[in-house]
């Protein structure tokens, strides 16, 4: 075996070679015995420090938890939560050409006429927040949520839009915003994943795992994805007949050589990330299947989350499951709805988005109050948005196209002042005018919002130094009041 340079090996070997390297091996299964017998005495004395070992903010958090509810498609910010008279005024018109000079659209179809919603809009809470009838259950929470007018991105269609919105760039191999958060705060439970994704359908998220991978950093930082079913989580449950000191003595052996791989090559601080991992996998076996158990809530609080509705049902336990995870210490949880962009509406919006509502609305009301009730939506920062909204223009007669450059989110808790309207998109809703806040400059609220400085967090790739806003954004903080 020759070796050329890093990770160059010519794996072609004399018969003499063949032999020693086959003969050496059966010493292999000798030792093998004597580790299984005392596993760590391989091992070398200093302890591996677990990556997802909690770490110290920057400064004192308002948030300890995230939850990211994603619309996954882009829902319509002109039918739900930034009404325009205009629309109205001027249905079945074109657009004023001010508006239409240099705009692309994911479909090109800019010169269709003004598109009138079809809602009916009342004020809410102590606030007077309008909020149209699709959201009518997340309207009673009014007085706690921000509505975020202002939103605009640079991805003009899902892929990039979707991967921005995650990442914070439009094109893909980034950590995702739940990794830097988990590579920034670790975790106070270390029986329980970090970073937790849900779908509410067997389809595939634009992007796939990649929304929620850890790009450039170790895999440790990724989220872990909990799935329908009697197996949340793929590959926890302990095999037929394998008891737990057989699998303790497995992981004890693969850890010991894994260790004493590692102390000879300090630099690559991957292995440490698979130890933890393998270790995690074990613990999580005995804490992960209660956690992901609902059978010990009230039928009153699967009520609460429209559990008792079969439309409503899949995203209920979602939100639910959710509650249990934050309670528990996990540090960001991400559910996605639609998955396979269902909120893409570009034909038949009012089915489409009464349809989303009806399987989303309950769920996330249900979410907001039931953390309200148990004091944990003052640490829980709960998000709710899409990669970007709707155009005021018609297309196909009864849809709207793609629209990045002005659209609505909102946040709920961990710190953030409810009841309140930030930022303004034009009469038409096609750009966001006043208090424009792109992707970038949410990414670092959310980190200030956990206590993370988003200049300071920064992870050395290749001799560059990363950052999860991609050295831009800035902290809004009129949102926490």
């Amino acid at each position: 075996m020759k070796k050329y340079g890093c990770n160059q090996v010519d794996w072609a070997v004399s018969r003499r070679d063949f032999l020693t390297k086959t003969g050496a091996g059966f010493g292999a299964v000798a030792l093998s015995s004597l580790l299984a017998e005392n596993p760590l005495a391989a091992a070398p004395t200093a302890p591996v420090v677990s990556p997802l070992a909690p770490r110290l903010a920057h400064y004192a958090a308002k948030a300890k938890s995230v939850i990211f509810l994603f619309m996954e498609g882009g829902p319509s910010h002109l039918d739900t939560f930034d009404p325009k008279e205009s629309l109205k005024k001027h249905a079945g018109k074109p657009l004023p050409p001010s508006f239409t000079k240099g705009l692309i659209t994911a479909m090109g179809e800019y010169n269709s006429p003004i598109f009138p919603d079809q809602r009916q809009w009342k004020q809410h809470g102590q606030s007077g927040l309008w909020i149209s009838d699709w959201c009518k259950h997340v309207a009673e929470s009014a007085d706690d949520i921000a509505v975020l007018r202002s939103c605009w991105a640079n991805g003009i269609v899902h892929s990039n839009g979707v991967c921005q919105m995650n990442t914070g760039s439009i094109l893909a191999g980034r950590p995702s915003l739940g990794a830097w958060v988990t590579y920034g705060l670790g975790t106070v439970n270390q029986n329980l994943p970090a970073f937790v994704t849900m779908q509410d359908n067997n389809g595939t998220v634009v992007n796939g795992p990649r929304n929620w991978g850890a790009g450039f950093m170790p895999a440790i930082y990724q989220g872990t994805r909990i799935l329908p079913g009697n197996e949340p989580i793929a590959n926890l449950n302990t095999p037929e007949g394998v008891s737990d000191e057989q699998q303790r003595g497995k992981l004890d052996f693969l850890n010991a050589v894994n260790r004493q791989h590692a102390a000879a090559r300090p630099q690559q601080t991957e292995l440490d990330a698979r130890i933890a991992a393998y270790e995690l996998a074990f613990r999580m076996q005995a804490e992960a299947p209660e956690t992901v158990d609902l059978a010990k809530e009230t039928e009153a609080t699967k009520k609460l989350y429209g559990m008792d509705d079969s439309v409503a049902a899949p995203f209920g336990r979602m939100c639910l499951l959710s509650r249990r995870l934050v309670e528990r210490g996990v540090r960001f949880v991400q559910l996605y709805s639609g998955a396979g962009s269902k909120w893409d509406a570009h034909s038949g919006i009012e089915k489409n988005h009464g349809d989303r509502f009806r399987e989303t609305d309950q769920p996330v009301a249900g979410l907001l109050k039931d953390l309200k009730s148990r004091g944990l939506l003052d640490s829980t920062l709960v998000i709710w948005g899409g990669e970007f909204g709707r155009t005021p223009m018609s297309e196909k007669g009864n849809g709207r196209d793609h629209n990045p450059t002005g659209f609505t989110m909102w946040m709920a808790g961990g710190g953030v002042k409810g009841g309140q309207v930030i930022g303004a998109t034009d009469e038409f809703g096609l750009h966001a005018v006043e208090d424009r806040l792109h992707v970038h400059d949410l990414h670092a609220t959310i980190l200030h919002l956990l206590g993370i400085n988003h200049e300071q967090l920064v992870y050395s790739y290749k001799g560059r130094p990363e950052r999860a806003t991609m050295n831009e954004g800035e902290i809004y903080r009129r949102i926490t009041g």
